[in-house]
């Protein structure tokens, strides 16, 4: 991802997909309807269809179809996901639905040293604050004669000080590299390969493009990033790769965030990241003994700064805001990002096309009132048939893989400068109507008792102007 995507987005095993692999597809102790084997092998089929999906732009082409209000709450509903990771329980520590909750020393040392601390250090700008805040926290975690330590005298402590006092270990793979099964005549093989293909293509997508946003090298005219293709296919190359090694299904990590909130921008930071995940493997008892109360602050503290998204979402028309709404609060409360994503883009469907249609078969003498509020997204797309760089490569580009897709001449100029522009004015003049006060009015949901002016002119906001002002009409003349 960092070599030829050139973004700072780390890859490795989905957390949603893996329990599916481990639990639906293999089952305990391979009691499943598919074999590990059999199941790597179909791992390894959908990495291909995904390289070849990208190659030709297609997942490319379905994250443009995405209205902008889905992408931006796509990006603020990953934040609050990552939220939710940082404050559920984990390691036998206490939830937030105990009664014990406020009584676990473990708690306070989290959200002080790791959050509080934290905070304070990126208050005032230093670099590797978060990275400060975890170690710290780890550091007090360790010595075991504290209410706070991390190795208890229990048998699990026990075991796991044993294990961390090891310092470097190393575990070859023996019994999961290289095994796999290329037999696809079962049908449930099928199953599990369409299911890891529809679910990844959402999940990887919209985290690619939530973290492509997040870290400012989004191209908001063409909604797209740089050497997206590229990105995506080193996805879709990570999971053939790991199936080899008996992972399942590898994507983009939302963890991600954190290091673009440090200030990474560019593959390097997805590089570093590679190779402290090989340094890891030899230190794996250090590693593995990082208490999840020292993490868990920090993953509340990247999820807040990730919501900001929120305030771009048009919230003064329904058809936008509730299913952006659902797209937030789905990703975290089902713990996939892509059921957040059908959430939303179905109910988008579902409360757009009927007003849409009545429009154009009433020749747009019936809408709803507060249609003129409608985020306007696809009057400012550039659309293309053909992948950018195969256009490159048709004209004797040697660096036909690189290039920015807004510098490309599209099929049917679509795109028109002059109807961007106006687009981006009504956008523009919509928010400044609302600015200072709620997207939504009175107009919206009550109709004219008495139909007097004054009335009628109470019904506005502040900045807008009603559609009999003598100001439209002057201009009108």
């Amino acid at each position: 991802m960092g070599v030829l995507g050139n973004l700072p987005v780390a890859v490795g095993p989905a957390l949603g997909t893996n329990a599916y692999f481990a639990n639906a597809v293999v089952g305990s102790n391979n009691s499943g309807r598919t074999s590990y084997e059999t199941a790597l092998g179909a791992v390894f089929l959908e990495g291909i269809i995904f390289v070849v999906l990208a190659m030709l732009g297609v997942r490319a082409w379905l994250a443009r179809l995405v209205p902008r209000s889905i992408a931006l709450a796509a990006g603020a509903g990953i934040g609050f996901y990552i939220a939710f990771i940082g404050l559920s329980p984990s390691d036998g520590q206490k939830s937030c639905a105990t009664s014990e909750i406020m009584r676990s020393p473990t708690m306070w040392l989290g959200i002080f040293c790791g959050g509080v601390v934290t905070i304070y250090l990126m208050l005032y700008r230093v670099k590797g604050a978060i990275f400060f805040g975890i170690i710290l926290v780890s550091i007090i975690s360790w010595p075991r004669p504290t209410p706070v330590t991390y190795f208890p005298h229990t048998p699990e402590g026990d075991k796991n000080f044993n294990f961390f006092k090891k310092v470097v270990t190393f575990r070859p793979i023996k019994q999961s590299a290289g095994v796999l099964n290329f037999d696809y005549s079962d049908g449930h093989t099928w199953i599990a390969l369409i299911s890891f293909l529809y679910v990844d293509l959402l999940d990887a997508t919209g985290t690619l493009y939530s973290m492509a946003r997040f870290a400012g090298v989004m191209n908001e005219r063409t909604l797209d990033f740089e050497n997206s293709t590229l990105a995506y296919s080193a996805d879709g190359i990570s999971i053939i790769i790991g199936s080899t090694m008996g992972s399942s299904p590898a994507t983009a990590f939302i963890e991600s965030a954190a290091g673009i909130a440090e200030g990474g921008k560019t593959g390097i930071t997805a590089i570093t990241c590679s190779f402290l995940f090989f340094v890891s493997i030899f230190f794996g008892p250090i590693f593995a003994s990082f208490p999840s109360w020292a993490t868990g602050s920090t993953l509340v503290i990247v999820g807040s700064l990730m919501a900001k998204n929120i305030v771009e979402i048009n919230w003064g028309y329904l058809g936008d805001a509730i299913p952006a709404f659902l797209t937030v609060i789905m990703m975290p409360l089902s713990y996939n990002i892509a059921y957040g994503l059908i959430a939303g883009i179905c109910s988008y469907i579902a409360l757009n096309i009927v007003p849409a249609a009545i429009r154009k078969l009433t020749k747009n003498k019936v809408s709803p009132p507060d249609w003129d509020r409608k985020d306007v997204y696809w009057e400012t797309q550039r659309a293309y048939l053909v992948p950018p760089w195969m256009k490159r490569l048709a004209k004797g580009d040697k660096q036909f893989w690189k290039g920015d897709d807004d510098t490309e001449i599209y099929h049917d100029d679509i795109y028109h400068e002059t109807e961007a522009e106006s687009v981006s004015s009504r956008r523009s003049g919509r928010l400044r109507s609302t600015n200072d006060t709620s997207r939504f009015d009175e107009k919206s949901f009550a109709e004219d008792d008495d139909g007097s002016e004054n009335n009628h002119k109470s019904h506005h906001n502040v900045g807008s102007i009603p559609l009999d002002s003598s100001a439209i009409l002057t201009i009108e003349k």
